[in-house]
C-alpha cells in the first residue's frame, strides 16, 4: 500500500461525498465510491469503473482504497483460523511494523470473526496475554474494517465481536467509526444484533457508547467482588462492577439489543456458589446473560482454571436463579485463539531485527 495515499477504507458515504467535492467531482461520485468499496469490496481505484476513467486517474492520485491482506495465518484442528493483519495505527509512535491478530470461528452455519481493535492493550489484565504486551497503537476504523474487508472467508461471517486484542472503549471514536459503517444503509447495512462490543468498564466511553450505538455490549466481569475484581483486572479502581451495572441499568436490554458478561472461571478462586449468590444479587432487574469461559494458561501467571464440574454447578444455579448463563466453547487453543491468548509483541520483536 501507498503510504503516501490518504486511504478510502474507514470513510462513510458523507466524508467520500467530502472527497468527491473537494476534487472536482460531482457529489453523487462519493455514493458510488461507497457502493464499491463496501459492498463490492473493490481491491483498486481503477475498477470503479461507472467513474469517469478522468475521475478514477484523480481519485487515485490522491488516494488508496487501504485494503492490506493478512500477512500470516494458523488454522487449527477444530476449524478455527487465525490471521496476523497488519495496521497502521493513528498514534505517530507506532512503528510501521505494528500487526494484530483477529479470529475466525466457524460453527454450522454461523461464522463470528474476533476483530482487534489496539496493538495490545492498557488495562493489563493478569489473565491476559494481550495485556502483557503493553500498549504499542489504537487501530484506525480502516485497520478495524481491513479485518472483514481482506478476510478471505468474508462472505461467510454471520456475526462480529471486538474481543480481539485491545480494549474498544479506550479507541473509541475508531469503533464507532468502523461500527457505524458496518451498520450503515450505505455501508454493510448489517443489523446492530450481528455485532458485539466488549468492555472492561470506562466510565465516560461506556456511557458514550451506549447512547451512540446499538450494536450489543459485553462486559468483562470476572469477579462480582470488588477486591478480588480489582487484583484481576486494574481497571475495576476506575469503575466498579457496581457502578458499571449501575450504568447498564439506565438502558433497555428488553428487546432486540442485548447486555452479556464475560466470566473466566478460575479453580477455587471466582467459581463457588458464594460468588454465585453474589453474582444474582449484583445483576438483579437487569435483563442480561453470563457467558462462562475457560481459562487459558498464559506464561508467568499462576491462576488454576475451573473444572467442568464447577462450571456446569455454577451455570446451573445461576440459570435457575433467573440468569440465563452458557457456558461458552473454547475454539483455538492450540493456535493461541482462544480467549486471552492473543498477542503479537513476538512478531514485532522479529520484524524490528
Amino acid at each position: 500500500m501507498d503510504t503516501s495515499k490518504k486511504v478510502l477504507l474507514g470513510l462513510s458515504a458523507g466524508e467520500l461525498k467530502e472527497v468527491a467535492r473537494s476534487l472536482g467531482m460531482p457529489a453523487f461520485a462519493g455514493r458510488q465510491i461507497a457502493q464499491w468499496l463496501y459492498d463490492k469490496h473493490v481491491q483498486h481505484i481503477d475498477e470503479m469503473t461507472n467513474l469517469s476513467l478522468r475521475h478514477r486517474e484523480l481519485l487515485a492520485a490522491h488516494y488508496c482504497i487501504g485494503a492490506m491482506a493478512p500477512a500470516d495465518c494458523l488454522r487449527s484442528q477444530d476449524g478455527t483460523v487465525k490471521y496476523l493483519f497488519p495496521v497502521r495505527c493513528s498514534d505517530a509512535a507506532a512503528a510501521p511494523t505494528r500487526m494484530v491478530e483477529t479470529v475466525f470461528i466457524p460453527d454450522d452455519d454461523r461464522a463470528t470473526l474476533c476483530v482487534s481493535c489496539q496493538v495490545g492493550c492498557k488495562m493489563n489484565c493478569l489473565f491476559c496475554q494481550t495485556g502483557k504486551q503493553g500498549w504499542e497503537g489504537n487501530l484506525t476504523a480502516a485497520d478495524i474494517l481491513n479485518q472483514i474487508y481482506s478476510l478471505p472467508e468474508r462472505e461467510r461471517i454471520t456475526n462480529v465481536v471486538f474481543m480481539g486484542q485491545g480494549e474498544p472503549m479506550d479507541n473509541l471514536d475508531a469503533v464507532l467509526q468502523a461500527t457505524s459503517l458496518l451498520t450503515a444503509a450505505d455501508g454493510y447495512a448489517w443489523s446492530p444484533k450481528r455485532i458485539t462490543v466488549s468492555s472492561v468498564g470506562l466510565r465516560d466511553k461506556l456511557r458514550r457508547f451506549l447512547d451512540e450505538s446499538q450494536c450489543h455490549v459485553a462486559i468483562s466481569m470476572h469477579s462480582p467482588l470488588h477486591e478480588q475484581r480489582q487484583a484481576l483486572m486494574p481497571a475495576e479502581r476506575a469503575m466498579t462492577i457496581a457502578d458499571t451495572v449501575d450504568l447498564l441499568r439506565h438502558y433497555d436490554f428488553t428487546h432486540q439489543r442485548r447486555c452479556s458478561f464475560e466470566y473466566i472461571c478460575f479453580g477455587g478462586l471466582n467459581d463457588s456458589l458464594t460468588h454465585a449468590r453474589q453474582i444474582v444479587k449484583l445483576v438483579e432487574g437487569l435483563e442480561c446473560r453470563v457467558n462462562l469461559i475457560r481459562f487459558h494458561p498464559i506464561p508467568g501467571v499462576d491462576l488454576p482454571g475451573a473444572d467442568e464440574q464447577r462450571m456446569t454447578v455454577l451455570r446451573d444455579y445461576l440459570t435457575a436463579h433467573g440468569v440465563f448463563t452458557t457456558i461458552r466453547a473454547s475454539r483455538g487453543q492450540d493456535i493461541y485463539a482462544a480467549c486471552g491468548l492473543l498477542t503479537t509483541a513476538k512478531k514485532h520483536a522479529q520484524a524490528t531485527h
